[in-house]
């Protein structure tokens, strides 16, 4: 029988407004990832006038632009590893700061106090018969940053779902509790056009049975899906899953039953999608829970056979160098869990790493970018590097990197851009090579 009486943690449970009063004004706050504590955030908010530019740590947030509102940076310093909506105006603004860094690599740096975490503030479920709560959709680095910070408060959302895996924490671990039931966000499935559809079908045309997948939320990775419900025995060890993967498990075509390890399991770190995804994940045994340095590490990615790692691009220049996180000096993302995985599959037995890209971004004005450009914009920098590359996929077909020579590299790309781009990229490729051309 269990001992657990949540009587005897009533002195630690407060009010939202009580619990940030506890953060001293110049911490170092760290937020759970996707799934944040809207009620903590939004008081921490409230409560400004209480810090002297506590400095905020994060990946991705789904919520509404405020601590990074015009005249908060006096109170807040933005600290960002992967930016989203809410942070890109204040990156440009300079009035935050971006620190570049691999998925995989955050619960070491946070241990090793290079990413300094005084506070932990996180979503959690309720508490079961034994006082164990789960962080639910978003486990990545949420025991790291509770286990490490001098304060850590919990945000009890009767909403979030209960998840296996890594993200079990027993009550006792947190120095304050706060009630409250807040929806989580959700991510409508995008529209799929002819561009999308045409490349997911090239891509799917590299994924055999009995491969192992790590696949992304967007319109690509949806249409990729689209094209897979005829594979058999496919497996999921993915960063995320997202709506789109769910379609694909109800077509039969996801058991995990070849996968090398974790047979029959959907190992992920974080879910993002709507009330589906999280309802499909609630209690579910199916889908393990992972945390970040274990389900994106090289080394544990590497061992599944055939594993397909399928990322987008911002732009790829004709050496095959890749910038997915940045239009020049504008920081638009961040790296993610994008090389990890690149470089994970690559080293796979009959693995492959994929990236995709439309082969123009359209202007407002109708006017037409190529994202196959002859150099990277400038200020972009190399989130991939040409040499982790296997193959580089838009609409117009797939070019092969692995084993081309920059020649060869530079024309298998020009190949698969716009065709109104193509006359140009060939003239640059000559310039380069016209001792081979």
């Amino acid at each position: 029988m269990s001992n657990f009486d949540m009587k005897d943690y009533q002195s630690i449970v407060v009010s939202a407004e009580e619990a940030v009063k506890r953060i001293p004004k110049d911490a170092n706050v760290w937020l759970g990832h996707i799934s944040e504590p809207k009620a903590l955030v939004a008081a921490m908010v409230a409560n400004k006038e209480a810090y002297d530019r506590v400095k905020v740590w994060h990946l991705l947030r789904l919520g509404p632009e405020d601590i990074t509102l015009p005249g908060n940076e006096r109170y807040f310093l933005d600290k960002i590893i992967f930016a989203g909506g809410n942070a890109r105006r204040a990156l440009a603004a300079g009035t935050a700061d971006f620190v570049p860094g691999y998925f995989h690599d955050v619960p070491k740096l946070v241990r090793e106090g290079k990413y300094p975490c005084d506070v932990s503030m996180v979503q959690v479920s309720t508490p079961d018969e034994n006082g164990y709560v789960s962080l639910g959709v978003n486990v990545d680095f949420g025991v790291q940053i509770v286990r490490t910070a001098k304060i850590a408060i919990a945000q009890i959302n009767g909403k979030l779902p209960r998840t296996f895996g890594d993200g079990l924490l027993h009550i006792s671990e947190f120095d304050y509790l706060v009630f409250a039931d807040d929806d989580l966000d959700e991510i409508q499935p995008p529209a799929i056009g002819d561009v999308e559809k045409a490349i997911g079908e090239h891509c799917a045309g590299l994924i055999e049975d009995g491969s192992t997948l790590q696949l992304g939320i967007g319109g690509i990775p949806d249409a990729v899906m689209l094209f897979l419900g005829h594979k058999k025995d496919l497996g999921i060890h993915s960063e995320m899953i997202s709506d789109g993967t769910l379609d694909l498990y109800e077509k039969g075509a996801i058991t995990g039953a070849l996968k090398s390890e974790n047979v029959g399991k959907m190992i992920v770190t974080f879910v993002m999608g709507t009330k589906r995804v999280y309802d499909f994940v609630d209690n579910n045994p199916l889908v393990e829970f992972r945390t970040v340095d274990y389900v994106n590490h090289p080394v544990i990615i590497m061992r599944q056979r055939k594993m397909v790692c399928v990322n987008a691009a911002m732009e790829v220049d004709l050496q095959g160098q890749v910038c997915a996180e940045s239009i020049g000096l504008w920081q638009f993302s961040g790296v993610g869990g994008q090389v990890d995985f690149v470089r994970g599959a690559s080293m796979s037995d009959g693995g492959k790493s994929i990236i995709t890209l439309p082969s123009v971004a359209v202007k407002k004005d109708g006017t037409k970018i190529s994202k196959i450009v002859p150099f990277l914009t400038h200020g972009a920098p190399v989130t991939t590097s040409r040499v982790d590359v296997d193959y580089v996929i838009t609409e117009y077909g797939i070019a092969e990197m692995k084993g081309k020579s920059l020649r060869e590299r530079a024309q298998n790309l020009t190949a698969i851009a716009h065709p109104d781009f193509r006359d140009e990229l060939t003239e640059e490729a000559a310039r380069r090579f016209a001792e081979f051309l």
